[in-house]
């Protein structure tokens, strides 16, 4: 079975692949400190909970954006899972997407993992909107190609800033207000946050959108994106599973030969699989 892991600035996602379908997953909050010994006694638990064991991975493919937590992620894999992680951004790592920036080396490890989960599901060109510490908008080409996006704060952030900076203005939970107009400081406060962002992400799809000059199909993901479904007229798809996909299709791309029966297993499955379970492959 293989472990995937998407390493953000604030939380990062561990799942299990057996080959044919995603298994089990689980979030933690990402702490630099944390060490492969800690991130095993934690998976294991877990593990177990869902009737499986440690023993039982034989592959690891890493994304992260926090270098500070990846050397002990390796170590994680190493140890524990027995394998070299196959970990995005390394030398010789096949990612399956070009990148069309003037410094290609900027774009994020998440935001290709991301280009490449959207583009083995959906056909032509789209923007990914993914919603975490920072909300991104990714335009992907027709042929799998980054080609570049906007990075604004994210919805937590905004709210944390908002907090911190007013001295009055209490920490209040992301709600979807039942009207603009807010009555009190909580809701003109969730209003302002809630209908904010969903004004940002219309917003920037449309100028992205106007600005591309390609039909373009609208995919949205990440932690709390859920939220803005049928608030946030541009989006065409919710998409939760673009990341885990496009980390699979990384691994099923550079997985050591001595891998290959799940490697098999997950080829067989992808070519035969209902067309409604298309989120997983």
């Amino acid at each position: 079975m293989l472990l995937a892991i998407d390493c953000g600035n604030t939380n990062t996602l561990f799942a299990v692949h057996d080959g044919m379908d995603w298994r089990a997953r689980w979030r933690t909050a990402t702490h630099s400190a944390r060490t492969a010994d800690e991130y095993a006694v934690w998976l294991q638990q877990l593990l177990f909970l869902q009737g499986l064991d440690l023993k039982e991975l034989k592959g690891c493919v890493i994304s992260s954006v926090a270098p500070q937590s990846l050397f002990n992620l390796r170590n994680l894999a190493r140890r524990y899972v027995g394998a070299e992680p196959i970990v995005v951004g390394d030398a010789g790592v096949d990612l399956g997407v070009s990148v069309n920036l003037p410094r290609p080396e900027e774009a994020g490890a998440d935001r290709l993992v991301n280009a490449l989960g959207g583009h083995v599901k959906y056909d032509g060109a789209m923007i990914i909107v993914d919603s975490g510490t920072a909300t991104t908008f990714d335009v992907i080409s027709a042929k799998g190609c980054f080609e570049g996006g906007v990075i604004a704060p994210g919805i937590n952030l905004s709210m944390q800033a908002l907090h911190q900076a007013a001295a009055r203005l209490p920490r209040i939970a992301i709600e979807k207000p039942q009207q603009v107009m807010g009555k009190s400081t909580v809701s003109a406060m969730q209003s302002g946050v809630f209908w904010g962002y969903v004004d940002l992400i219309d917003g920037l799809v449309t100028r992205l959108k106007a600005e591309y000059e390609e039909s373009v199909t609208v995919i949205a993901t990440g932690g709390v994106v859920s939220l803005f479904e049928n608030a946030a007229r541009t989006i065409d798809h919710f998409d939760p599973d673009l990341t885990m996909r496009g980390l699979y299709e990384i691994w099923r791309r550079n997985a050591p030969t001595d891998q290959g029966a799940a490697r098999g297993l997950y080829e067989i499955w992808r070519r035969n699989a209902p067309t409604d379970q298309g989120a997983a492959s």
